[in-house]
Parts: structure tokens; C-alpha cells; sequence
């Protein structure tokens, strides 16, 4: 006992640069607002202190084209963002409740073809409901859209303001880093 009490050893510091959790890399997520006729898409990359915008935008079809024609102008524009980008996972709006069944149903399609091309690229998909999207970015379930759409130009520091379905895909997937950083006892869903 004596000769470990006497011995010179230096106590090592409990938070040491190298006996600490190595902190998380950022990630690039991709949000997705399906519809058949304008698709918002935003990537960002979870940057600390300030996520960074990689892309933003929709996926518009003219009012013209049949069905399946938007469906795969949506799977090509989608393949090609996850060539360029590389996103590591996919966070979609989750589902809504329509009174219209025929909107319901053609919703289902653009969002058939979303999820599809994101699982074939092996991409992780969670889903998020509307109204908690609205509650982590705007502090109020049901936000306007606009009001949506200043507070990610405000959190993204976006020189202008983001089309309404892209500040909503957007909006996405800032939720989703903001309930990564999070204990949760409610995870997110994932699909």
C-alpha cells in the first residue's frame, strides 16, 4: 500500500481529449414532400452550429401530363439528387388525412415513387408528422406554411425564401437532426 501511495503517477483527467465519445460526423438527410404535382426536396448537411443547405427545390409537373408521367419525372429527378448528393438518410412527411379519397390516392402514388427510389438507393427513411414538424420548427403544431417557410430561411440562413414544398421538405429534415440531438422517449418512426 505504502508503495503505491508513494508512487509518481499523474492522475489523468476525467474528460481527456481521448477518452471522450468522438463527436457525431455530419450527415447529410434528405426530406422529401411528396405530391404528384410539386414534390419539395431539401438536403442538408447537419453542420454544428448551423446545418448547411446543399439543395432545395420541387419536383413540378405540369398539370398536363398523366400520372405516370409525373411518377417517373419524380423517381429521375429524385435518382439523380441521390447520385449528386450522397444523402445518408431520408426523412418523408408523414401521412396526412384527406377527405377526398381520389387526392388521398394519387398522394399515395407520389409518395410510392418517393420512397421507392430512396429504399433502392439503401437509404434509412423516417417519417414525420406534419404537425411536429410545425411544433420543432415555427414552436406551434399548426403553423402556417409561411410561417414555416421564414423560419427555415431564418435557420438555414437562406438568402431568400424557399418555395413553400421545399421549405417543408426542408423543414423535415432540420427535424430530424433537432431529434437527433435529443433523448426521446418516443423515437422516430422509422419506414
Amino acid at each position: 500500500m505504502q508503495s503505491r501511495l508513494s508512487s509518481k503517477r499523474a492522475a489523468l483527467p476525467v474528460f481527456e481529449a481521448s477518452l471522450r465519445a468522438p463527436a457525431k460526423a455530419p450527415q447529410v438527410i434528405l426530406g422529401i414532400d411528396p405530391s404528384l404535382r410539386s414534390t419539395g426536396y431539401g438536403i442538408i448537411r447537419s453542420n454544428k452550429p448551423t446545418p448547411e443547405t446543399l439543395a432545395h427545390g420541387a419536383i413540378s409537373c405540369p398539370p398536363s401530363w398523366e400520372r405516370s408521367r409525373c411518377l417517373l419525372h419524380i423517381v429521375q429527378t429524385l435518382r439523380d439528387l441521390l447520385r449528386e448528393h450522397r444523402p445518408e438518410v431520408c426523412v418523408v412527411e408523414g401521412l396526412f388525412y384527406a377527405q377526398n379519397l381520389k387526392t388521398a390516392l394519387v398522394m399515395g402514388e407520389a409518395r410510392g415513387a418517393a420512397l421507392a427510389t430512396v429504399a433502392e438507393a439503401g437509404l434509412e427513411i423516417y417519417e414525420i408528422a406534419p404537425r411536429k414538424v410545425k411544433q420543432a420548427i415555427v414552436g406551434y403544431g399548426a403553423a402556417q406554411k409561411l410561417a414555416v417557410a421564414k423560419m427555415v430561411q431564418r435557420l438555414l440562413r437562406l438568402s431568400a425564401l424557399p418555395e413553400p414544398d421545399a421549405a417543408d421538405a426542408l423543414a423535415l429534415a432540420l427535424t430530424y437532426t433537432q431529434e437527433q440531438g435529443r433523448y426521446n422517449l418516443t423515437p422516430l418512426k422509422r419506414i
